[in-house]
């Protein structure tokens, strides 16, 4: 037998007002959300991007925490357009899970490849967290110069393919060596190549940004933000937010903002 509750007026403009008090992602129905996360130079998933991965899928994205080429254990064993397409598969299986909105996230070196991402795909939002390793900039020329003109030789001679010991850069730890083919370590760190100072501009119109630079970032990185950031297209969602936090803590300390941006964006 049914039973038919009753309800007082007070009470019923109570549970309205409660209704109309939610956030507003709670009101109107948004699509599945997918997020590609990629972690920072030698790092991996379970390092400094865990905290944001683990934060988005509790709120229901579906996630994919990438181990991208720049790890720490993988040294760079692809080129540049291999990596590219490793994104586009992630993308692809979260949109055969469902995921109908889909963003690319990245920490650091993954921050900037997010960037450069965007201007080869389309995706909904990029989010760059503390990007960097532009290696047209001084201090990777001035530390990479002779590997890079190695690497070059190697390549005019026929020998692209032949694997050797150069070297990589990171502003807080200096330079370490990595092994790998003289054609794939050219792909990323040539100084006229895909991995520069001009990747903010090449990000495809319409793509909005949350690029995210913490206020305790390496000098360098902090010295340049706002010349990155103005390079990127105009965007009435692209956004910078500048967490209270080092550059290796910032994709934990920004993952609140991250979800109130895809929210704002998907809205």
């Amino acid at each position: 037998m049914m039973r038919v509750l009753h309800f007082s007026v007070a009470t019923l403009l109570i549970l309205a007002a409660n209704l109309f008090s939610l956030p507003v992602h709670a009101q109107i129905p948004v699509p599945e959300i997918g997020v590609v996360v990629m972690h920072g130079k030698g790092g991996n998933p379970n390092a400094w991007v865990i905290d944001l991965a683990q934060a988005l899928e509790f709120e229901g994205y579906r996630v994919a925490n990438l181990e991208m080429p720049w790890s720490k254990r993988r040294h760079y064993e692809v080129d540049v357009k291999v990596a590219e397409n490793e994104v586009t598969a992630a993308l692809d299986a979260l949109r055969a899970k469902g995921a109908k909105k889909v963003f690319v996230a990245g920490h650091s070196q993954g921050g900037w490849f997010a960037l450069h991402y965007g201007g080869q795909q389309i995706v909904d939002g990029l989010i760059a967290i503390a990007p960097g390793g532009q290696v047209d900039s001084p201090p990777f020329r001035r530390e990479l110069g002779s590997h890079v003109g190695r690497a070059k030789s190697m390549i005019d001679e026929g020998r692209g393919n032949e694997k050797a010991t150069f070297a990589d850069y990171e502003s807080s730890r200096g330079t370490n060596s990595i092994t790998t083919s003289a054609a794939i370590y050219f792909s990323w760190f040539d100084p006229d190549g895909t991995q520069t100072s001009s990747v903010s501009k090449k990000v495809k119109p319409g793509i909005p940004v949350l690029y995210i630079a913490p206020t305790r970032d390496y000098p360098g990185l902090k010295g340049r933000k706002h010349g990155d950031f103005g390079g990127l297209p105009k965007n009435p969602l692209t956004r910078m937010y500048e967490p209270e936090s080092s550059h290796l803590e910032a994709p934990a300390a920004s993952s609140k903002e991250i979800i109130r941006w895809i929210g704002e964006v998907t809205r």
